[in-house]
């Protein structure tokens, strides 16, 4: 179980009918944001472990 919690948003809803990523689509929305952190969050625990 992670802390971060991915928002649900138009944006982060719509970037996979462009063909991008959240972070190419939409990179300042909080969705885009939330992933980084979970990436952070993700990468700790494997360095941890």
């Amino acid at each position: 179980m992670f802390w971060t919690v991915v928002p649900r948003s138009v944006r982060l809803a719509e970037a996979p009918s462009f063909g991008r990523t959240i972070a190419q689509h939409a990179p300042t929305s909080p969705g885009a944001h939330a992933y980084r952190r979970l990436a952070e969050e993700v990468m700790a625990r494997v360095q941890e472990g």
